[in-house]
């Protein structure tokens, strides 16, 4: 609903590339009915193909959106490279589950996060962003929408299997309280270059066919403005900087993080995605009781809000519970430089508030890592250990998986 949505306030026909994948089939699903609001879907044989389809889209000057779980990321890649330097809007939707591989298939995880930010090759920059709950994943993708066509940029959504899957009450929301973001694509033949720059880093999105505004698009290097295929070492330097100062601009549009509590205390509990509920949950019973916890999320997790820094080092410790192995805490550390701690779970279950209040008790004793709680930090497998005993077998997903 928010993609339909979003294509309503671009003026745009929303065109949804994608191929049948558990947790994200029902999108493609729930789309396809939605023909009445000019909703084109594509279900392409392959995951390259479904994301050459929406790249083509974008070419054609449409709202551009590709669906897919982890292992159809990874597929995607060269593609989604292809989108980063030709610099056309286009969202990726990636629906976690359990991985590697088919892996946990109707199971959630959160263990995408560095694919989405690392997972291509070369140097190549992507907007991320990751709804909190069910109701913001229609903000979200409108937020995602956005982004992409006033940035020309690829972005990648992180949602979840636990969000795919949950529902809550939601208020249905004035259309009138969301701005437009239309483009204009009345361009002057006489000053157009592919590759000529405005405010905000981007180039300019021309329309094939629009007379006068004949150009190329493709995956070898190009040289600034004009657009020509440059194997100039300067050239691919300024134009690999440019992509990258390109995604931090997008910063200066998604405001800062917000805190939920007091601004300083002796522990900020950090999460992103649909670890939301839990953690504010945990956090609210903490404070109730008299401990100075605060809890913050991030919504967007490339770029970041600017002042995430600043929110960081106003607390004395830091704690991020994740439904992967460490992956949000890894960006943390190595770009705060904060000794930020971990919860970390990965058994296709999310978070039970009793789990983060454990963990938010144990940080406030400095006792974290002196007794395991779910996958302590200093934990070390014993090879030696038995087995564990399956609860149950699965042949599958009932979706060509497995």
């Amino acid at each position: 609903m928010g993609l339909v949505a979003a294509s309503k306030l671009a003026d745009k026909t929303l065109v949804y590339g994608s191929y049948p994948i558990t947790p994200a089939s029902s999108i493609l699903e729930h789309l396809a009915a939605m023909r009445n609001y000019g909703v084109k879907t594509v279900q392409a044989e392959d995951e390259i193909a479904a994301i050459c389809v929406s790249i083509g889209a974008a070419y054609a000057g449409q709202l551009a959106v590709t669906g897919t779980s982890g292992p159809g990321l990874c597929l995607k890649s060269e593609a989604a490279n292809l989108a980063i330097v030709a610099e056309l809007p286009l969202v990726i939707v990636n629906v976690q589950r359990g991985g590697p591989s088919t892996g946990l298939p109707t199971k959630t995880e959160q263990s995408d996060l560095l694919q989405a930010m690392y997972g291509r090759n070369g140097d190549s920059p992507i907007v991320i962003v990751a709804p909190q709950s069910p109701a913001d994943c229609f903000n979200i993708a409108i937020e995602a929408c956005r982004i992409a066509m006033q940035h020309m940029v690829p972005v990648i959504l992180l949602t979840d299997g636990y969000l795919a899957n949950g529902a809550e009450p939601w208020k249905i929301p004035d259309p009138k309280s969301y701005k437009t973001f239309k483009i204009d694509h009345d361009l002057d033949p006489v000053t157009f270059h592919p590759y000529k720059r405005d405010e905000n880093f981007s180039r300019p999105w021309a329309v094939p066919g629009s007379p006068g505004l004949m150009h190329r698009l493709g995956g070898l290097e190009k040289a600034d403005v004009t657009g020509n295929v440059n194997y100039d070492p300067a050239n691919h330097q300024r134009m690999t900087d440019l992509r990258h100062a390109k995604v931090e601009k997008v910063a200066d549009s998604i405001g800062p993080l917000k805190v939920r509590g007091e601004a300083t205390g002796d522990l900020l509990v950090l999460g992103w995605g649909g670890t939301y509920g839990s953690i504010i949950s945990a956090v609210d019973r903490a404070r109730a009781a008299g401990k100075k916890v605060s809890s913050a999320h991030l919504r967007y997790l490339n770029p970041m809000p600017r002042n995430l820094g600043e929110v960081l080092r106003s607390f004395k410790r830091v704690l991020i519970p994740e439904l992967n192995m460490g992956q949000l805490r890894l960006l943390i550390r190595g770009k705060f430089l904060v000794d930020a701690r971990g919860l970390n779970k990965v058994q296709g279950k999310p978070f039970l508030v009793e789990e983060i209040e454990q963990a938010i008790d144990l940080m406030l004793k400095d006792e974290w890592g002196t007794r395991e709680f779910i996958v302590p930090r200093d934990h070390k497998v014993n090879p030696n250990d038995p087995p564990v005993t399956p609860t149950k077998s699965s042949g599958g997903n009932g979706n060509g998986e497995g």
